[in-house]
């Protein structure tokens, strides 16, 4: 049975069976804006773009490693001093599926928008802490947005096969007006791999400003 997460709950990533979790996705769903018109004849969809992205942090608390979108433009990144948005870490233990433009249009398909596939087994050594965020490329607040929620799970980005744990953004009153969040952490103690649901919203409006809050204000 799935875990239901709450803000700055910790886990194991233990599986009822007993098995540590290694292998999941850490998704997230959301669906279009979707409004109807003048005597319900028609239907207005306004696209939403979030974007989920990871920092990885080694023993030093320095970046290491990055996830995140492409399409954003390198020269407002290197304002920030970051590099070129990848799909790949360096040592292939993580994968992004790439940007989802639009959430889903006409209900929830059950599938999640934007997903990086882990594979704890090939982490690189130096690595200690993983850093999950999101952000929206647009000006709507999460109170806005349908069903956007969270989750870890055993899978592929097109097949779920067992939830392992969840957040529910939309049900949070605390992320109206909001337009990032720092979604949670995956970290080493005792070299075994555990999991942290931060859940704190941001008012940040790009990616850059996230990811120096959390090297400021998290590590």
């Amino acid at each position: 049975m799935a875990i239901n997460l709450s803000k700055g709950q910790k886990i194991d990533l233990k599986k009822s069976t007993g098995e540590t979790l290694t292998n999941f996705c850490v998704g997230v769903n959301w669906g279009a804006i979707e409004t109807k018109g003048f005597l319900g004849l028609s239907k207005k969809i306004q696209n939403i773009d979030l974007d989920l992205s990871c920092i990885l942090i080694d023993e030093n608390n320095t970046i290491c490693d990055h996830l995140y979108s492409p399409l954003y433009r390198v020269e407002v990144l290197q304002q920030f001093g970051l590099p070129k948005g990848k799909l790949v870490t360096v040592d292939n233990a993580m994968r992004h599926t790439g940007d989802d433009l639009q959430g889903d249009s006409g209900g929830d398909d059950g599938l999640d928008n934007e997903i990086i596939t882990v594979d704890l087994s090939r982490i690189s050594p130096n690595v200690a802490q993983i850093f999950f965020f999101l952000n929206n490329a647009g000006s709507e607040d999460f109170s806005q947005i349908p069903y956007s929620k969270i989750r870890m799970y055993e899978g592929t980005p097109t097949h779920v096969k067992s939830e392992f744990a969840s957040y529910n953004v939309s049900a949070e009153a605390q992320y109206a007006g909001k337009q990032s969040i720092i979604m949670g952490k995956l970290y080493k103690r005792n070299n075994e791999w555990k999991f942290s649901a931060i859940g704190d919203p941001t008012e940040d409006t790009f990616l850059g400003q996230t990811i120096h809050r959390i090297v400021k204000s998290y590590l």
